[in-house]
C-alpha cells in the first residue's frame, strides 16, 4: 500500500527466482485494491510482444494490447502486470514512457531479469522502484502453519530482551523449524505440505520446481549450459563438506575458474543461488580484502536442498538430527535469512585454521554470526580467538544453535528459528 499510495510512484519491479510467489503476491494485491486487473505474461502469450514493436506512447501500446484481447484498461482504475518481462525488452523500455504519462499503475515481474539486461535497447532508470522477493521465511512459514501472532510476539520479545522461550513452546517452534529445513519456503511446496498433510507431495512438488530450473539453465545459459548445469547440481554437496567451500576440482579434474567463474556467476545472477566470499582479514569494508576465488555457495531455498542432499533422509531432520552432512540445511537456511535482508555474504578464514562461518558489517563493527547444528553449541575456538585478537572491532558475536536463548561470556546462544529476527 505504500506503493499504490504514493503521489510519485514509479512502476513497481518485482525480482527473484522462479516460483517465489511473485505472481500470486500481484494478484491477491490488484484484486484488493483496483477495479481492473490486465495481467499480461509475456512467456505464455508471446504474441503480446508484438503490442510493443511500434511506438512506444501509452495510446499506442494499449490499444496495441486491446487489439490482441488484453483489458478493460480504466484510467485511474487499472493495474497493468506485466509478468516474465524479461522476455519482452521492448516492454521494459516502454516503461519510461507509461509512467511519464501515469494514466495506469504498472507492475513488472521477471525470473531471469539479472541475465537479460543487455538485451534492453533502453534501461528505465528512475522510473522503476524494485523490490526483491525471495521465498518465504520462517515467520511466513508460522503464519502458513496457523501459528498464532501472540505466539510470533513473544518469540520476537525474547530475542529483543535476550530471554529464554518458555520451554513448552521453544520445543514446538524447533520442531516447526525442522520441519522448515525440509519443506523450505517455496508457497507451492508449503502449500502442498500444509493443505494436504503429504510429504509425497512436498517432494513431487520441489522435483516440479527443480524441474523447472534446470530447464532455464538449459534454455537461457547459452554457451555456458553445460558448466552451469554442473555447479547448481554440486551446490549441496560442497556445502555438506565439512569446510563448505565450492571447490573447482571437485567437478572435474583440472577444473578452471576460466571455464566456471561465468558459468557460476550466471546461477547467482538468475537468483538460483547466493556467494559468500572469503575474506581474509577483520577489516571493513570486507571488499576491500576479500578473495574471491574462494567462496561458498548457497541455493536459493533450503527446502529444495533438502530434496536434492538427503535423498529420502527428511524424516531424520524432522526427527531433530540437524548435523546430518555437517549442517548443511542449518547454514544454508541461515545464509538464506541474511541474504533476504539484503546483507552480502562473507565468511572470515585464517589461514584455514580458523574459520567464522558470517561475518556482517554493523555500524562501523563486526558482527560475527557462527552455525552449530550439534550439542557442543558452546564450543567455538574460532569466535573466541577473534574476540581476544579483535576484541576493538567486534560488535556481537551470534551462535545460532539446537539450544534455547542464552548468554554466554564471548557470545549470545540463540536458537536457529531465531535467525528471521535478526
Amino acid at each position: 500500500m505504500l506503493w499504490k499510495d504514493s503521489p510519485s510512484r514509479k512502476a513497481l519491479l518485482l525480482n527473484g527466482a522462479r516460483q517465489v510467489g511473485k505472481t500470486t503476491s500481484v494478484r491477491m494485491f490488484a484484486k484488493e485494491n483496483y477495479a481492473h486487473f490486465v495481467e499480461v505474461n509475456f512467456l505464455k502469450y508471446p504474441d503480446a510482444k508484438a503490442a510493443f514493436d511500434g511506438s512506444l506512447d501509452t495510446r499506442t501500446i494499449i490499444l496495441n494490447l486491446s487489439a490482441i484481447g488484453f483489458g478493460p484498461f480504466e484510467e485511474g482504475r487499472t493495474l497493468v502486470f506485466f509478468d516474465e518481462i524479461q522476455e519482452c525488452p521492448k516492454a521494459r523500455t516502454a516503461i519510461k514512457f507509461l509512467v511519464e504519462e501515469a494514466k495506469y499503475d504498472y507492475i513488472e515481474s521477471g525470473s531471469l531479469l539479472g541475465i537479460n539486461y543487455k538485451d534492453i535497447p533502453s534501461y528505465p532508470v528512475g522510473f522503476e522502484e524494485e523490490i526483491m522477493v525471495y521465498p518465504l521465511d520462517f515467520e511466513e512459514f508460522l503464519w502458513a502453519k496457523g501459528i498464532s501472532g501472540d505466539v510470533i510476539s513473544l518469540l520476537k520479545e525474547c530475542y529483543a530482551k535476550t530471554v529464554p522461550v518458555p520451554l513448552p513452546i521453544h520445543e514446538q517452534i524447533s520442531r516447526y523449524w525442522r520441519e522448515y529445513l525440509v519443506v523450505g519456503g517455496m508457497p507451492d511446496v508449503v502449500r502442498a505440505f500444509v493443505e494436504q498433510n503429504d510429504f509425497r507431495q512436498v517432494v513431487k512438488a520441489q522435483r516440479s520446481i527443480m524441474t523447472t530450473y534446470k530447464a532455464d539453465i538449459s534454455k537461457y545459459a547459452g554457451n555456458y549450459r553445460s558448466a552451469a548445469q554442473q555447479v547448481f547440481n554440486a551446490i549441496p554437496s560442497e556445502l555438506g563438506k565439512q569446510d563448505k567451500r565450492f571447490v573447482l576440482a571437485n567437478l572435474e579434474q583440472g577444473a578452471s575458474r576460466r571455464k566456471y567463474d561465468n558459468p557460476t556467476q550466471w546461477i547467482v545472477d538468475a537468483g538460483l543461488a547466493y556467494y559468500s566470499f572469503n575474506t581474509k582479514a577483520l577489516e571493513l569494508p570486507f571488499e576491500a580484502t576479500e578473495n574471491r576465488s574462494l567462496y561458498k555457495l548457497y541455493l536459493v531455498d533450503t527446502g529444495l536442498m533438502s530434496s536434492m542432499l538427503l535423498h529420502n533422509l527428511q524424516l531424520r531432520v524432522m526427527n531433530g538430527d540437524i548435523g546430518i552432512n555437517e549442517g548443511a540445511l542449518a547454514e544454508n537456511q541461515i545464509a538464506c535469512a541474511l541474504a533476504a535482508k539484503g546483507i552480502p555474504l562473507h565468511y572470515y578464514d585464517h589461514k584455514s585454521r580458523q574459520e567464522l562461518d558470517f561475518v556482517l558489517p554493523n555500524n562501523g563493527k563486526i558482527d560475527i554470526v557462527e552455525v552449530k547444528s550439534g550439542s557442543n553449541y558452546r564450543k567455538h575456538a574460532s569466535l573466541d580467538a577473534a574476540i581476544e585478537r579483535y576484541a576493538d572491532k567486534i560488535g556481537r558475536s551470534i551462535v545460532f544453535g539446537p539450544c534455547n536463548v542464552e548468554q554466554g561470556e564471548n557470545a549470545t546462544y540463540l536458537p536457529l528459528y531465531m535467525s528471521v529476527f535478526f
